[in-house]
């Protein structure tokens, strides 16, 4: 089991930036792939970014490729989602997700309680 602890959310201005991140605890945390997904109100969860167990393979979701960049450091158990050029519409609850494997793919197992993020326009 992994628990996930996120943090850096807060109230931004559009065009602004931040840095969300996540700590992890429980499993080995080199040996499974992460993930940050979102949630605005009346919406449902949307995929974000992921990035493999060692770091080497990213991917994102159209709506914040070019803008958002993920990463881990696997010494500090930590991922990191850096949000550039905010706009209200990246206005969401985001959370950090633990996939099962090293890879991407499927359902994560494990997520975090998440990080309230707003923009203003």
């Amino acid at each position: 089991q992994v628990q996930l602890v996120e943090s850096g959310g807060g109230l931004v201005q559009a065009g602004g930036s931040l840095r969300l991140s996540c700590a992890a605890s429980g499993r080995t945390f080199s040996s499974y792939a992460m993930g940050w997904f979102r949630q605005a109100p009346g919406k449902e969860r949307e995929f974000a970014a992921a990035v493999s167990s060692n770091g080497g393979n990213t991917y994102y979701g159209d709506s914040v490729k070019g803008r958002f960049t993920i990463s881990r450091d696997n010494a500090k158990k930590t991922v990191y989602l850096q949000m550039n050029s905010l706009k209200p519409e990246d206005t969401a609850v985001y959370y950090c997700a633990a996939y099962s494997g090293w890879t991407v793919g499927g359902i994560p197992s494990s997520w975090g309680q998440g990080t309230q993020v707003t923009v203003s326009s």
